[in-house]
């Protein structure tokens, strides 16, 4: 074994690994979640200075809904859903809810989850007429307990974060939450790896 491979898994095949080559790994792996939080702010950054045609950039979208949502007292959980909410747009051009809703599901309860995964369909109540869609499409979800959450969502921090002139917290402010909800998964199959 040489120096550069002293560190790592030393199977061709996961069928042939061994207890020592899982140990390496785990501890690997806690090393690079613990980083996540790193990279997630890289990636928001990603959106600086996007307009995609709105009146204000995506991450100053990002920044005002989540702004907005600590304004009123929203709690940690919820403040970096409605911060990593748009995410996605840089990846997933055509399923951007997808992309934050797989990020956070490991951190937060199922009804934020489900609010961040659904709120493209309940967004577009306010503007998919317009584009010739069916702007109710959100009635499918009606018997969803968590539809009143995604609907307020929309209505009270997402639809109304396009304004220039809105109070926008920095990046920075957000933080300290965005490190607080991801220190510790609450429910992934890869939580005793971190233990």
């Amino acid at each position: 074994m040489t120096p550069e491979t002293a560190d790592r898994a030393t199977f061709t095949s996961i069928e042939t690994s061994s207890a020592a080559d899982w140990q390496l790994i785990a501890k690997e792996f806690g090393d690079f979640a613990r980083q996540l939080p790193d990279r997630i702010l890289t990636h928001l950054k990603l959106l600086d200075g996007d307009f995609g045609g709105f009146p204000i950039d995506r991450l100053t979208h990002c920044l005002q809904t989540a702004t907005r949502a600590h304004r009123d007292g929203r709690d940690e959980e919820y403040v970096v859903c409605a911060l990593l909410h748009d995410m996605g747009d840089v990846l997933a051009t055509y399923n951007h809810p997808d992309v934050a809703a797989a990020l956070i599901k490991p951190f937060v309860p199922e009804a934020y989850h489900w609010m961040v995964a659904h709120h493209g369909i309940f967004q577009g109540y306010y503007f998919f007429h317009h584009l010739g869609m069916d702007r109710d499409m959100r009635e499918q979800f009606r018997d969803s307990p968590h539809y009143a959450l995604t609907e307020e969502f929309c209505a009270k921090y997402d639809s109304p974060a396009f304004d220039p002139a809105a109070e926008t917290l920095p990046l920075a402010y957000f933080e300290p939450m965005l490190r607080r909800v991801f220190a510790q998964p609450r429910n992934s199959i890869y939580r005793a790896a971190l233990d």
